[in-house]
């Protein structure tokens, strides 16, 4: 379903960057001082890159929309040569990985580059697809693994994000491209900061012109909460991995001093070395906690995450957007006239198009199976809700099945399925257990057994799917823990009721534009979504109802939902 057309003339693009506050971004962004995106994940799959959540899906949506828009961009990613999958057998979910080739995706290869270590020197292949205005520009070698492989803190870690900063900058210059601006996606990304300080020093500089110049090119955006629950690396693990690849003497002190009690939280310098510093909600930004070396709290300016309605609405969708003038050519909402806009989608409108995305979800679900091996098909005349997210203790999956015969009443007296996909990261033994005992509890419940439905190996693809086909969606973070989220955005945009907490990126507008899940514990969190299950399970039976509540999701969430805002947004925060 991607649809990365861009934008249709020249014209189009200066009228783009007209919205723009400051002037002349056209002289300060060009294809060889373009705008430079690193990310340790991106969820790519269409690209051969597959991702572990919401992270890498930013990412990609980020160089998607800079090629719709046409903004001179690079991504700068690993292209991992494993991925890992898992599948269900006795109602047992087991991992396997398969191999990949970047070949296969069209990929090019550049040539090879060197980083160090202590004790040798490390090949990696620079590989590159460029699409449009946009390219990836990867490194990669046999034994990079996959996502994520080891622990946070481990040796082959460190090895991996030394190899996208120090790595990837050095296959910008080998393909002759100089940085206007570097994002970095989390600290992972940090040592390619590094890389152009010291290149900078190196080439004669003085350091601390050096580190101002860096600092006022480099934008940090934080996807998390709590610096405390970073991964901590110790000195050895630097004189091993880091500092044989940084010439200067100037910029080994600067980062040595950096290191208390023998470790270092990569965070620490990279506020250091970040002018620009974001946080992907207005919720995030305000409660992120972090600090600098001294203990000064950090600042962080809101940019909320977006999406790339292109890739995730249904086509149908997008249409009846464009044709009443609710999106327009850069997919962006009308500010003054939305809501006039919106009012003219009847419920039979929404249901119409709802059910084209029902009869997508089931050609998807046609080739996958549920916990017990079976496929499934959701019938047209079914109430769907689904949970489809990242399996971690905060995101609490397992809140909906805390009372199995209330859940189980519900399903039965509104017609209703329930899917739940996700993806538990591998070593978390904790949450793979909590995910097990939801399993037996369905499984111990004939209507549950008859109705839920768990998808393992959960993907793009399936939470396209999802997006698309449910009625109503489930979002249960602890309220002050999801920095963002962008699976309800997907829902909303698709004409989905949405059913969540008050929080991440939901948390931008006021709780009575969707229905709301409080309570003073999760037992009171708990009957308030079955509440609320049953208001938008009735408000499927009722016109009035049913365009209340999308007619004013929408206009509350339109344009913090496009990924055409966010980009909008970046530039102006930092041109």
């Amino acid at each position: 379903m991607d649809n990365y057309q861009p934008l249709d003339s020249v014209e189009d693009v200066e009228e783009f960057y007209s919205a723009i506050e400051r002037d002349k971004l056209t002289h300060k962004l060009s294809p060889e001082r373009p705008y430079c995106y690193w990310t340790i994940e991106t969820y790519d799959k269409r690209n051969g890159i597959r991702g572990g959540g919401g992270l890498g899906v930013l990412a990609a949506d980020m160089r998607r929309v800079a090629e719709q828009l046409s903004v001179p961009f690079v991504l700068v990613t690993p292209f991992y040569p494993w991925e890992s999958h898992q599948k269900m057998q006795d109602m047992k979910q087991t991992d396997f990985h398969t191999e990949q080739h970047y070949e296969d995706y069209g990929f090019n290869f550049v040539d090879n580059i060197h980083i160090k270590t202590e004790t040798t020197a490390v090949e990696l292949s620079v590989i590159e697809k460029k699409l449009g205005s946009t390219r990836f520009l990867c490194v990669t070698e046999p034994n990079f693994g996959e996502l994520y492989s080891g622990e946070s803190g481990s040796d082959h870690r460190l090895y991996q994000e030394v190899a996208l900063g120090f790595g990837g900058y050095q296959a910008l210059k080998l393909v002759g491209l100089r940085p206007a601006v570097i994002q970095l996606n989390e600290v992972a990304t940090f040592f390619a900061a590094v890389a152009r300080l010291d290149e900078l020093v190196s080439s004669g500089m003085d350091f601390y012109e050096a580190v101002v110049y860096t600092r006022k090119h480099t934008l940090y955006t934080n996807h998390t909460l709590v610096q405390a629950a970073e991964a901590r690396f110790n000195y050895r693990q630097f004189e091993q991995y880091v500092f044989p690849n940084i010439k200067s003497v100037a910029v080994k002190r600067w980062l040595s001093d950096k290191f208390t009690n023998g470790s270092i939280q990569l965070s620490t310098p990279t506020v250091e070395i970040a002018e620009l510093r974001s946080g992907v909600s207005k919720l995030h930004a305000r409660v992120a906690n972090y600090h600098d070396i001294n203990g000064a709290k950090i600042k962080f300016k809101s940019v909320t995450n977006g999406i790339h309605m292109r890739t995730w609405v249904l086509p149908e969708i997008m249409d009846y957007y464009y044709e009443h003038e609710i999106l327009d050519k850069f997919d962006l909402p009308p500010a003054e006239t939305l809501s006039e806009k919106v009012e003219v989608m009847s419920a039979e409108d929404i249901r119409h198009l709802k059910l084209a995305g029902r009869r997508k979800l089931n050609e998807i679900l046609s080739h996958r199976t549920d916990q017990y091996g079976n496929s499934i098909q959701i019938p047209e005349d079914a109430m769907l809700f689904d949970f489809k997210r990242r399996f971690v203790d905060y995101k609490r999956p397992w809140l909906p099945f805390d009372n199995p015969h209330k859940l189980a009443e519900i399903l039965e007296k509104y017609n209703a399925h329930y899917i739940l996909a996700g993806r538990v990261h591998l070593g978390d033994k904790r949450m793979f257990e909590k995910l097990m005992g939801v399993l037996r509890t369905i499984d111990n419940n004939p209507i549950l057994k008859e109705r839920v439905h768990y998808l393992p190996d959960y993907d793009e693809e399936l939470g396209l799917g999802l997006s698309l086909g449910a009625n109503s969606s489930i979002n249960t973070p602890i309220v002050g823990l999801e920095a963002c989220g962008t699976s309800w955005m997907k829902d909303i945009a698709n004409l989905g009721i949405l059913i969540s907490t008050h929080d991440g990126g939901v948390a931008d507008m006021p709780s009575d534009n969707y229905l709301t899940i409080s309570g003073r514990n999760e037992g009171e969190e708990c009957a308030e979504l079955y509440r609320q299950m049953e208001v938008a399970a009735q408000a499927w039976q009722n016109d009035f109802d049913l365009e209340y509540w999308i007619h004013k999701e929408l206009v509350a969430y339109l344009d913090i939902i496009s990924g055409s805002r966010m980009m909008k947004d970046y530039l102006n925060y930092l041109f």
